[in-house]
């Protein structure tokens, strides 16, 4: 909640900090570093309520090293301060503009100020990887010495190798004796393979951030790195406290209120991550998910989820039509997959919504029964006015209406089907795409969306029109009928 509200764009207030807490603490994450209370008041305001929220989860402040940031630490009612300062040369020549020594006394000196005010301390050298390492050892026993109770091992700008990281974690374990966390960030992509180094080598907690946010590129992800020390053979003691099939629902939350979304081919919580269109993949993992897949979704609260596409094979086409009760002949399979293919040959993507269409135009006979109806919507905006809009659905048979705002008219006019389809099924737009499909003022725009309901099952839809608005609520309306329609015919 410090290192990722950094990341850059994301700026959270009391409540939203707050919240987050609260869904941290019911994953079961041990501790929470709640921010960097000498910042703004807001900020301490923040880490005062997480502190009095009684969450199970330790709650930890950071704090440089002077008398000022501890004393905010205090003033923000914490038992826990994360002390650092920075030791590698290039900061202390460049930034601190400190010696070596001075760095020394100026660390026994914030040490001693905290104990003598109750204070347990983690304390990070920060650039610690990039630290001459016989100085990064003195340190090392310095604080120990004065009776700090957690050293942290921070890759501040993730320039380690595991080797290196395994060497120095082993000599902080040697040295002190105490228990040593690890923070490294994934500069080249070597987060996750870092911290597993530096718990195979004694440390006791990693940092890590929901999604990996944080600086630049990030941190270590929570999710990546308590999924390879559940599933992967690292021959180690240990286990973690996080309830793994709450991992995407927490992804998914904060991904929304930080509003960073999360690349589709992540591992454990990307779109992709159980998604499969390849023929021989679909086949393999229908007959057994585990020739394609290392772990089941069911284990991170995910589903597995079948797209179709070029390289689609006649068993993946089958179960996913067989999600809408429709069961094609072998001839009309073959017709539907070539069908498919000619159009993903010229460059385009089919949706969900274009599969259930082409196989009923060669199966023929089917006939969709609509449990969404649009019966009309308007929308208003201008300048100095926040759009909103106004939609009425029949549902079942029953009228359902609804107002709402957004950012544009399109979100004004999603965000109120949105509203009405939570009373009936919670429905979440995972993806919006606008592409133009021609040219001149009355062009044709293509609207493709991706939805997906509480129970994780997904659905692509795409419409086309001349008006963006309007198009984008027949898109998403078109996704809504279909997802109801699997739920319906699944019984999920």
């Amino acid at each position: 909640m410090r290192d990722g509200e950094q990341t850059p764009g994301v700026a959270l207030s009391p409540t939203q900090k707050l919240s987050i807490a609260k869904k941290l603490d019911s994953l079961g994450v041990d501790i929470i570093e709640a921010g960097f209370p000498i910042i703004s008041d807001g900020e301490s305001n923040a880490i005062k309520m997480i502190a009095k929220e009684n969450l199970d989860a330790e709650i930890y402040g950071l704090a440089r090293t002077n008398k000022k940031d501890i004393d905010a630490v205090i003033k923000a009612e914490l038992n826990y301060v994360h002390m650092f300062i920075a030791t590698s040369d290039i900061h202390l020549k460049y930034k601190l503009k400190l010696t070596r020594d001075q760095v020394i006394e100026k660390i026994i000196e914030t040490i001693e100020y905290s104990k003598s005010h109750g204070l347990k301390i983690e304390f990070s050298a920060e650039d610690a990887t990039r630290t001459e390492r016989t100085f990064l050892k003195k340190i090392f026993k310095t604080v120990a010495k004065h009776g700090v109770d957690t050293i942290d091992i921070p890759d501040t700008v993730g320039y380690a190798t595991p080797q290196y990281i395994g060497e120095i974690t082993k000599d902080a374990v040697d040295i002190t004796r105490l228990p040593i966390s690890i923070h490294c960030h994934d500069d080249f992509g070597l987060a996750v393979a870092n911290t597993i180094s530096a718990i195979q080598n004694g440390a006791r907690c990693a940092h890590v951030t929901i999604n990996g946010i944080g600086e630049r590129a990030g941190n270590t992800p929570l999710e990546e790195l308590v999924m390879a020390l559940k599933c992967l053979q690292f021959n180690l003691k240990l286990c973690t406290n996080i309830k793994t099939e709450l991992l995407y629902e927490t992804s998914r939350y904060i991904s929304k209120v930080v509003k960073v979304p999360v690349q589709p081919n992540k591992a454990i919580v990307g779109d992709n991550a159980f998604s499969h269109e390849s023929g021989i993949h679909t086949h393999g993992v229908l007959n057994n998910p585990l020739t394609y897949e290392p772990i089941g979704p069911e284990l991170v609260g995910r589903n597995r989820w079948l797209t179709v596409g070029k390289h689609a094979g006649i068993h993946g086409i089958n179960f996913m039509l067989q999600e809408y009760n429709m069961k094609p002949n072998p001839t009309q399979t073959k017709t539907i997959l070539s069908k498919i293919k000619n159009i993903c040959d010229q460059g385009k993507q089919i949706t969900d919504t274009e599969l259930f269409t082409i196989a009923n135009e060669i199966i023929g006979q089917y006939k969709e029964n609509k449990l969404v109806k649009l019966i009309g919507f308007s929308v208003s905006t201008g300048i100095g006015t926040m759009p909103y809009a106004f939609v009425k659905l029949n549902i079942n048979g029953k009228d359902f209406f609804a107002t709402d705002y957004g950012v544009g008219p399109v979100d004004a006019s999603l965000n109120a089907i949105q509203k009405i389809t939570g009373k009936i099924s919670q429905l979440y737009i995972k993806e919006y795409k606008l592409a133009s499909i021609s040219g001149g003022s009355s062009a044709l725009c293509e609207v493709t969306i991706k939805i997906e309901d509480a129970s994780n099952n997904n659905i692509s839809s795409k419409y086309v029109g001349e008006d963006i608005v309007t198009t984008s609520v027949k898109a998403m309306i078109d996704g809504i009928n279909k997802i109801m329609l699997k739920k319906n015919k699944s019984g999920k």
